[in-house]
């Protein structure tokens, strides 16, 4: 009887269909990530700051983030309503079908849950699906659903907190360098990765240095560095070019999108690190296509 391996290996709508199954289950734990890992570092640093301090938690007015839990982590409380605290019945917890079940709202004080969490489980499916479909059912398609679901928790952390967690960033970094050596990862050279990751972070905080010594301002974060090194890493320094020109045209055009329609202060600092996360995965699935048009249209040229 044929494994599970050997039939994806020789369907590849089967493979395409059981990644995105499988990104509808990760993007429900993403969800859980996403809300929590924030919080739970708002939580730490708050301590430690207390602790330099020798400030006693219990006499300062310093809000908990994490207040009314003991134990708050990925996996600890158990997943609540946040209103009523009603917990979360595992029938009431399927991607997307028990939001539209129960029609975007707590089954006990009808409190509405918010639309990105089924939307965040849709998109992690479809980016699966899409991985699925490029890399065929191989270690580098395994590879290549760590780094996509690591690139959709940073862009929506970002986008909440303007902030790009090192628990996240440095792991994927590590993960991508290491991958390449083993030969299991997105078909990236050691050498290339290593190139990848150091360019990818030394170029982004060459720019933070230059531009804050023109202007006294931060124009980026260190969180930003991270990521496109760790991007490096995965893609090797070939893809950085393409890159960086793609996540500073989508910033350019998402920003200027929501100063025209939605009123937005242009003077609100804006989060990169999504910009890149996109541009990242469009290198992922279609950077050499995107690199071998430009060459193209270069040599063509007079």
């Amino acid at each position: 009887m044929a494994t599970i391996v050997e039939l994806m290996q020789a369907s590849l709508p089967l493979t395409i269909a059981l990644a995105g199954l499988l990104g509808l289950l990760v993007g429900s734990f993403l969800n859980v990530v996403i809300y929590r890992l924030p919080l739970m570092l708002q939580r730490e640093w708050r301590n430690q700051c207390l602790e330099y301090l020798q400030v006693d938690a219990k006499k300062t007015r310093i809000a908990d983030p994490a207040a009314g839990h003991a134990t708050f982590n990925l996996l600890k409380p158990d997943s609540h309503c946040p209103v009523c605290h009603k917990p979360v019945r595992p029938w009431q917890n399927i991607p997307v079908l028990s939001y539209l079940i129960l029609r975007g709202r707590c089954s006990q004080c009808q409190t509405r849950i918010h639309w990105r969490y089924p939307v965040v489980e849709m998109v992690t499916a479809l980016l699966s699906a899409l991985v699925a479909w490029h890399f065929g059912a191989t270690w580098a398609c395994a590879a290549a659903l760590v780094f996509t679901w690591g690139l959709v928790s940073l862009t929506v952390i970002d986008i909440d907190h303007q902030l790009l967690p090192d628990n996240i960033t440095l792991p994927l970094l590590w993960l991508g360098l290491i991958l390449s050596v083993s030969g299991h990862g997105t078909g990236v050279s050691p050498a290339d990765a290593l190139i990848g990751a150091s360019a990818g972070y030394m170029s982004l905080w060459s720019i933070y240095w230059v531009f804050k010594l023109l202007t006294g301002r931060e124009g980026m974060g260190y969180g930003d560095f991270k990521l496109l090194a760790a991007i490096g890493a995965w893609l090797g320094w070939q893809q950085l070019l393409t890159v960086v020109i793609l996540s500073s045209l989508t910033g350019a055009i998402i920003g200027i999108a929501l100063a025209v329609m939605a009123g937005r202060d242009k003077n609100i600092p804006m989060s990169f690190g999504p910009y890149l996360a996109i541009a990242g995965f469009i290198a992922l699935i279609w950077g050499d296509a995107i690199g071998n048009t430009y060459f193209s249209m270069l040599v063509m040229q007079p």
